[in-house]
Formats: structure tokens, C-alpha cells, sequence
């Protein structure tokens, strides 16, 4: 009998072995990306106080764009940068979510650099 791989689950195992090493400040947040087939989420999270600073995501009211390709996950990548910038963010610690720094996760950090945010 095959038995298929839940990919979901080895990637929940990825992300909470990176999720042991790294963690966010009020100073330094963390940029944490939450990537569905149709849609890309962002926050910047304070791990200290458990709080989320800010989001983003392209299911945001006036977001033009499709978050499940790479030009979306480039604008919610700007908008979370700005979001970061309006409460003088400038450094965060990017936590790719288990997922692969490939495509919308890599143009969502392309992203964020472009627009200010510095990792």
C-alpha cells in the first residue's frame, strides 16, 4: 500500500523547528508568512508580548491584485512594509512559515525589502 505524504504536516514539523530558533521583539518583530493556494497572509508579531503589531494579506479591502500568484505576494509584501514603516519598523526577522523560499514566499520578502523593511 502507498502511503502519501501529508504535506501540511511536514511542513507544520519545518516550521516548528525554525520557530525554536527564532523569535520577535517590540524592536525587531517577526515578519511571519501564512501562504493558501489562493491567497498570501503576512504579520509582524511581537513574540515577547504576543501580539500582532500589523497584517497584511491579499484579502485586505482595496487590495488589487491575486494573492495566489507572485505579483500579489509582491503587493502584500509593499503593504506590509508600509504598515511596518507607519509604526517605524525598519528590521524584522523573517520566519518563512515551513514553506520554501521559493516564489510568492520570496516575492513577498522581495517585497517588503523594496518597500523599507530590512532582514
Amino acid at each position: 500500500m502507498v502511503k502519501k505524504i501529508d504535506s501540511n504536516k511536514a511542513r507544520l514539523k519545518r516550521h516548528r523547528r525554525v520557530r525554536a530558533k527564532i523569535s520577535g521583539t517590540a524592536q525587531r518583530p517577526r515578519l511571519s508568512v501564512y501562504r493558501s493556494t489562493k491567497h498570501i497572509y503576512a504579520q509582524l508579531i511581537d513574540d515577547v508580548a504576543g501580539v500582532t503589531l500589523a497584517a497584511a494579506s491579499s484579502q485586505d479591502k482595496g487590495f488589487e491584485g491575486n494573492g495566489g500568484n507572485k505579483e500579489g505576494a509582491r503587493l502584500v509584501g509593499a503593504a506590509i512594509a508600509k504598515k511596518a514603516a507607519d509604526k517605524g519598523i525598519t528590521e524584522v526577522v523573517f520566519d518563512r512559515g515551513g514553506y520554501l523560499y521559493h516564489g510568492r514566499v520570496q516575492e513577498l520578502a522581495d517585497g517588503a525589502r523594496e518597500n523599507g523593511l530590512q532582514f
